[in-house]
């Protein structure tokens, strides 16, 4: 299980070597390269620089911290991954997250295009092997280049491995350029990847023919090309011929340990309990603290809670909703309760007791002696949570100390392909109550709405709908990473991310009709959809132009 990343000395050597050689630059050549012939001797080396390219291209700070650079969730403590001063809007050039993002990126490609320069090398490996092997590094190169080219726009693009000169004098390739090139790597990818079902036990959690079609969709939704979203996300629904998925039967039990490689899983970062294996331990600083956390440094918003709609379908402000802002979190979207903490919230612990969570100032029957109040309890500048909610989503009751886990993180699930498709299809002006049935109602249906307005078509033209399914895709995939690279695509970030992010009702009625004012953000539409070129790099190579404003 997860052999993938169980990695062995030689790919822990190779992972050395090359986050040496491109930790701080674009490209620093190692001083004892790796990629001559003496080392492509065998499939086991081969399959080890694969396996590090697997390690890099994406990491579980990156994963649950890009929340905190949206609406959805607060970074109160410190600036993790550069968060907090992502929303805030007071970082420049130098902010480390923005040096590092591009590093890392940049330290994968170079992983992908050393092996795929070397792995032929290999004469004894298996053509089928190869081929394969191959399509994976293709798309974790093509994925790096999404992320970069989403991130600062125009970057350097290169397809083989660059020398240290090179490095300093390359210039920016065209936005338009890198997406294309993103493309056609995908479309190769998926046509020498197996599908989900072809892969053995042991290879679990590979790349597949399905991943690259769905990521492909997933490059097309962020350029706005609706039509190209919509063929691309037929060819995976309702379509075996490129893998077999559905929307697994429980929300909640999508994201436990005891589910990982379910049908709804498309991409994941692999991670597996206990050295030498590859595992985490963020839940120590994002669950409740009476249930053995250290503090709060990621805190879903109360803008987050308010987009959950009730359980009749209509929003919390909506007439006849039945709402009631002293009691507000009865008959709401089931995925609340699966994502976001809340006062007297039932924790379900391991060994299957419930633990209530006491988060309204005063409300804990049994307050610390020294403080006067609960562990949870909210208090301005305390280490409990700056918002008044704590996360659940991705809780795994099977961690170990300090809430070290080995559960996998998804990356791309069918849900989001759904999403995609209807969204697309709105904007084609063509969402009618057939693709509603086969996108929207499924996923709301698995959530555990009942009720008919909530599952049936809506009415309402374009405008309308484009708000319900923009709203649904925040719902259906909060504190999943993925809510940061939908506002800045569909340009609200100049609006959610401007003016205060907001707690629970905890605070001065005088201010806000008392709900905790978190944290001021603010967002410059006139620069801040780019990020700034990292001035380290700019510092070297002076061919690297700078983005506009910064």
């Amino acid at each position: 299980m997860k052999k993938i990343r169980n990695y062995n000395k030689a790919a822990f050597f190779i992972m050395l070597i090359v986050f040496t050689s491109a930790c701080k630059k674009l490209d620093l050549a190692p001083e004892n390269r790796f990629t001559e012939a003496t080392y492509w001797t065998t499939t086991e080396k081969a399959t080890a620089v694969l396996s590090t390219a697997y390690a890099q291209m994406f990491n579980n700070d990156w994963f649950f911290y890009n929340e905190g650079a949206s609406d959805n969730a607060y970074n109160g403590r410190g600036d993790a991954s550069g968060v907090a001063s992502l929303a805030a809007g007071t970082y420049d050039a130098s902010l480390a997250r923005v040096r590092d993002e591009w590093n890392s990126h940049y330290s994968g490609i170079k992983t992908c295009n050393i092996f795929l320069e070397n792995v032929d090398k290999v004469t004894s490996m298996d053509a089928n092997l190869n081929a394969r092997m191959k399509g994976e590094a293709r798309f974790i190169r093509a994925y790096h280049y999404f992320q970069l080219e989403n991130w600062y726009g125009d970057v350097p693009l290169f397809d083989k491995d660059i020398s240290l000169d090179e490095s300093k004098t390359i210039s920016r390739t065209p936005k338009a350029q890198v997406v294309d090139f993103v493309l056609k790597e995908l479309d190769a990818a998926a046509a020498v990847l197996p599908t989900n079902t072809a892969y053995a036990e042991a290879d679990r959690g590979r790349i597949t023919k399905g991943a690259a079609i769905a990521l492909k969709a997933r490059v097309l939704l962020y350029e706005s090309r609706w039509a190209d979203v919509v063929t691309t996300c037929e060819q995976l629904i309702g379509n075996t011929t490129n893998g077999t998925y559905s929307l697994f039967n429980s929300y909640e039990g999508l994201f436990l340990p005891q589910n990982e490689y379910n049908s709804e899983v498309m991409l994941d970062l692999q991670y597996v309990s206990g050295a030498p294996n590859r595992s985490y331990n963020n839940f120590f600083d994002f669950a409740p603290l009476s249930v053995g956390a250290r503090l709060n440094a990621l805190a879903p918003t109360q803008e987050l809670v308010d987009s959950y709609l009730m359980a009749n379908g209509k929003k919390i402000g909506d007439a006849g909703s039945g709402y009631d802002e002293n009691n507000p979190y009865v008959n709401r979207d089931p995925r609340l309760t699966n994502t976001v903490v809340y006062n007297l919230y039932q924790w379900k612990r391991p060994d299957g007791s419930i633990k209530t969570i006491y988060i309204k100032p005063g409300s804990d029957p049994n307050p610390d002696a020294n403080t006067g109040r609960g562990t949870d309890e909210y208090a301005s500048g305390a280490v409990s949570s700056p918002t008044g909610y704590y996360m659940r989503k991705y809780y795994d009751p099977t961690s170990l100390t300090n809430f070290q886990s080995g559960l996998n993180l998804i990356m791309i699930r069918y849900a989001d392909v759904l999403l995609m498709y209807a969204e697309a299809k709105n904007e084609l002006g063509q969402l009618d109550a057939g693709t509603w049935d086969k996108t929207i109602k499924p996923i709301r249906t698995r959530a555990g709405f009942t009720a008919a307005d909530a599952l049936n078509f809506p009415a309402g033209g374009q405008t309308v709908l484009r708000d319900i399914v923009r709203n649904e895709r925040r719902i259906e995939l909060a504190m999943e990473g993925l809510r940061v690279f939908d506002i800045r695509r569909w340009k609200t970030a100049e609006v959610v991310l401007n003016g205060w992010a907001h707690g629970a009702k905890y605070g001065p009625t005088s201010v806000d009709n008392g709900y905790i004012r978190a944290n001021q953000r603010s967002f410059d539409a006139g620069r801040a959809y780019l990020w700034p070129i990292p001035r380290d790099e700019r510092n070297v190579n002076p061919n690297l132009t700078q983005n506009p404003g910064w």
